[in-house]
């Protein structure tokens, strides 16, 4: 049995296209895709019609992840329509309008699939862990938070959701996190995703694949598309996230989130200021401009 296991793609189409190829060179018996196929990025409906192509086509398994259901939501009311509520949420209703509002098979995605070998060992596949589709792994997350957080007993538990790829084993339990075929976050450029293999002989092989793909292709998706201009200040946190190839948006909702919600500064003003003050600054729009106009 070959399991491919891919996820956090971002509406990142030059990237998923990569992956594809790879993963259909290595003629894998299941692929499985962990959530995040839109939203946070420019290509979500190229992106969201391949993966329900392959998945029609070919059985492709689907599952839920965060960015999924935040662009569900828009499909019933309750959602801010404007003020500092609605800019922090204004990302996943552009990707909802980008989508035509056909968001109702996203919301339906299971949130964990699972396969038992022959042996009875288990892989357990989930986007984050058991306590939410945002509770994350990550290289610094202490193996008791860890024992909480994936399906104990399962020979092999995969994970994403951080865009870090890493492993370890807990309890005899093998932790994979695959990281991210669209936005990478360990400072790497290129996609990953998850290559398991299991055989009589030898059990679980596990190894973390890296695929190039065209880069300039896909930043150059982020303006064409109206993301940066329509999607509102947080789409440079993004746009920043993919150009590092470091996670900016969780730092800066630790610095400024808690004001911004306060009223204390705008959406746009804090993420001038993070940009700025930070190692990110390089990466940024106002930096571009700067040196383009010297």
């Amino acid at each position: 049995m070959k399991l491919a296991i891919l996820s956090d793609i971002h509406g990142n189409w030059p990237a998923l296209e990569a992956v594809a190829a790879d993963i259909d060179a290595w003629r894998p018996d299941r692929v499985v895709v962990n959530g995040d196929v839109v939203n946070s990025g420019p290509s979500n409906v190229a992106c969201w019609r391949y993966v329900r192509e392959r998945a029609a086509t070919e059985g492709w398994v689907v599952l839920r992840g965060n960015h999924e259901e935040y662009v569900s939501e828009w499909a019933a009311p309750g959602l801010p329509r404007e003020g500092i509520a609605y800019e922090l949420v204004r990302l996943s209703e552009w990707t909802y309008r980008q989508l035509g509002g056909d968001v109702a098979a996203l919301a339906v995605l299971p949130d964990r699939w699972s396969w038992a070998a022959p042996d009875g060992s288990l892989l357990a596949v989930m986007h984050a862990s058991l306590l939410g589709s945002r509770a994350g792994i990550y290289p610094v997350t202490t193996d008791d938070e860890v024992r909480r957080k994936m399906v104990r007993g399962a020979a092999v538990f995969v994970t994403a959701h951080t865009h870090v790829p890493h492993r370890r084993r807990v309890d005899g339990t093998e932790v994979v996190n695959i990281g991210s075929v669209g936005v990478p976050g360990d400072g790497d450029g290129r996609a990953s995703y998850g290559r398991l293999a299991w055989d009589r002989r030898g059990g679980w092989r596990i190894e973390i694949a890296r695929v190039p793909f065209d880069r300039a292709a896909a930043e150059r998706d982020y303006f064409t598309s109206g993301f940066l201009t329509e999607a509102g200040p947080e789409a440079e946190l993004d746009l920043v996230q993919f150009r590092a190839a470091h996670d900016a948006r969780t730092r800066w909702r630790a610095v400024y989130g808690d004001r911004v919600v306060r009223g204390e500064l705008s959406l746009a003003e804090s993420v001038r200021r993070f940009l700025d003050e930070t190692e990110f600054r390089p990466y940024s729009l106002a930096c571009e401009k700067l040196l383009m106009a010297s």
